[in-house]
Formats: C-alpha cells, structure tokens, sequence
C-alpha cells in the first residue's frame, strides 16, 4: 500500500474542503492499523515487551538509514540527549554550546548533569546554529557542541565538525527532527560522535508514544550507551556505574518497524507537498507578505514542519484567523530557551541574540504530514491569503 492509496481511500481529495488540521495521526496509522494490531498481539502472547527482535530489528533499520554501525534504542528523543551526554562524560560546570532556539530537551539535559547550556544564535533562512557565532563563546569549559537539525534541514556541519577538531570538542546531534534528512549526502546521526532521534507521535517517523534511538560510529560509544540506558547494568545485577532507566519497549519498535518501511515515500510526499506550497504562494503573491522556507542546496531536506515567517508583529493575529477557518498551525517555538523561566539564572551570561528573538515572534508553521490532499493545501493558502488580506485576484489564481 502507497501513501497515493490512502490519499484516494481517504476520500477527503473533494472540491469542498473546509478545513485542513496541522496533523491527522489517524489518517496516517490507518493504512498500517492490521499489520501492528497482529504484530502487537504477536507480543502480548510472548509477553517480550522489552527488548527482543523487534527492537534489534528497529536499531539496524535507524543504522541503515542514518548510514551508521550502531544504532541503540532508548525510551525517547529526551533521553536520548541526556544519554549522549552522559556518555561523553558531561559534568557539573562544563559548557556545551546549543541553540537557543529548539524544543527544551536539547538543553534541559546539560542542565540535568549540572552542565551549563550556553545559547547561540540562529540563521534566519534555515532557523540552525549560525556557524560563525559559535567560536566566540568556546571556553576552557566547553566540552561539546549539539547543533539541533531543525524542522528536518541539516544544519551546516562541516564548519562546526572543523570548530570541533580545532577545539577538540565532541558533536552530539539533536536528529529529532530530522530522521533521513543529509547534509552533502551524509546522514543526520552520522557526522557527529552520537546520533539522537526521536519517534514521539508527531516526528517522520511516529510511535504510538515515547520512543528514541542513538546512533554512533564509535563501538566504544555504542557499548557505553547501551549500558548507560540499562542502569549501568552487567551483567544482570551488577552496576559498574550509575545509569538510567531508558529502554525502547517492543510494541513502540513493533509499530515504528511497521512505517520504517515507508519512510523514504513519506519523505518524498513532505518534499512534494513542500514544493506545492511554495508554487502556491508564488502564485498567490504571498511571498511579498511572508517569508516562504526553501532547501539549502547541500541538504536533502525531509520537512518535519513547513515554517513561514510572519512579519510585523502579524504572526498571532494571522494564526487566529486561521484557526477560525479550521486551519491547523503551530508555532515551534514561540519562548526561547534564553528567555525561559528556569534559565533565568543564564540570562546576564547570555549575549544577544536578534534573529532567536526576531524568529520566535514571526514563525508559523503549517499542516504538511505525508497524507494532506492537493485540495486541502490549497485551502490552506487560500485561508493564509485571506488572513492576509491578498487582492481577490491573488486568490483566484490559488483556486
């Protein structure tokens, strides 16, 4: 079966849209809904709910794709940051370098190992660490660097890989977002030390709940990751160090084993419903009235959120109108980590940071999962323009 499939099964493929939600779980799952219902029953009657083949089968599948030796299942993308750091061996008053501007669990796990986040700022177009801001904040106390690859585009990683030989500092990147996106052909999780990836229900690649994965070159790594995520246990009962308990159970690889084998068509679909955006406010004339995300050349970009940028103090406004239309949208992330109550304590060691500040104020996100319909994308834009206040001409030309 073929996303194409449930595009036409789904029946929403009319000329009378009305409403098109930021994500539709369900429309996604439905497809797959037998096949995990018997695998899930499968386990219920072997009772091996942790572990086992079904995550092994998951851990080569993530290697596979993210041209990794070693991929290790954990219990999710927040552990996955925190186990990373804890084996490179962060601890209380080393500074790892971090965007500002990311979900919280890319700093809240320095912070849970008595590290220090220290904030960078971002570049407008791709919304990832600005390379050139990040030397001058490395000091005698910076260990590592974690640049997130934000909304599936790679963040520039030569730069920051030469900055970190040159510093000798280790790279962890945050793939949340962006399983199967490439930076000049290599893959998220593969350039730096370790790989963190989340499957909660809204990533490419969705559980039915928590769920995370590292990936690592480094054997060394790997075997210290997996004992780290199991209490620091072996063998059994034995605890040659402090860990946690951080396991991927297997009815969460079960189900993701089940959509891994769509990945590539669920990227492509993003890709293809990105580049009708775009061409739709192209000729819509909204490119004079927003700013329209586009792929950096080097990257293979899989679009885990398509993020315009709203300016002029407009952003709320249009969001509301929006909703009113019964359009879905977001805004990833509308506080900065800088700016957030529990890192108050940062904030007089914490340099400017405008287009952090300026990003947050003006991003909307917009419905892009692999199943939304030609039709409903067109209502989209149709609603933003209006929301907008497009001519009546502009809008003519979307529908």
């Amino acid at each position: 079966m073929t996303i194409q499939n449930l595009r036409v099964n789904h029946g929403t493929e009319t000329s009378s849209v009305t409403s098109a939600p930021l994500l539709d779980v369900g429309r996604g799952n439905l497809p797959l809904k037998e096949e995990i219902m018997e695998v899930v029953s499968d386990i219920i009657d072997t009772g091996w709910f942790i572990g086992g083949p079904h995550v092994k089968q998951l851990e080569d599948a993530v290697a596979e794709v993210s041209q990794t030796q070693f991929a290790i299942g954990c219990a999710s993308g927040s552990d996955a940051i925190l186990l990373a750091l804890m084996a490179i061996g962060i601890e209380p008053g080393d500074e790892v370098i971090c965007p500002s501007f990311t979900f919280f669990a890319t700093a809240s796990a320095i912070h849970r190992l008595g590290g220090k986040p220290v904030f960078v700022d971002i570049e407008p177009k791709s919304f990832n660490l600005d390379v050139h801001k990040i030397e001058s904040l490395i000091t005698e106390k910076t260990k590592a660097i974690i640049p997130v690859h934000l909304f599936g585009q790679c963040a520039d990683m030569d730069p920051i890989m030469d900055i970190a030989r040159k510093h000798d500092l280790r790279i962890i990147e945050d793939c949340a977002q962006s399983i199967g996106a490439t930076d000049s052909d290599r893959a998220a999780g593969s350039m730096g030390a370790i790989g963190c990836f989340s499957f909660y229900p809204t990533k490419n690649l969705g559980g039915f709940g928590d769920g995370g994965m590292l990936t690592t070159n480094d054997p060394a790594l790997a075997d210290r990751l997996r004992l780290l995520a199991n209490h620091g246990m072996q063998p059994r009962y034995y605890h040659v160090e402090v860990g946690i308990n951080s396991r991927l159970d297997a009815i969460q690889a079960a189900v993701l084993n089940a959509k891994m084998q769509y990945l590539r068509e669920y990227s492509e679909q993003r890709k293809q419903n990105a580049t009708r955006y775009r061409k739709l406010m192209l000729e819509s004339g909204l490119s004079s009235l927003v700013s329209i995300p586009s792929t950096l050349p080097r990257c293979g970009h899989v679009w885990n959120q398509f993020t315009i940028r709203i300016p002029n103090g407009r952003r709320d406004e249009v969001r509301q109108q929006l909703a009113e239309m019964n359009v879905g949208s977001e805004v990833y992330y509308p506080v900065p980590l800088h700016q957030q109550e529990c890192f108050a304590y940062l904030r007089d060691e914490t340099g400017p940071l405008p287009e952090t500040e300026r990003a947050a104020q003006e991003v909307l996100s917009l419905p892009i999962f692999p199943e939304i319909t030609e039709q409903e994308q067109r209502y989209v834009v149709d609603c933003l323009a209006k929301a907008l206040g497009a001519s009546a001409v502009q809008l003519r030309m979307v529908g």
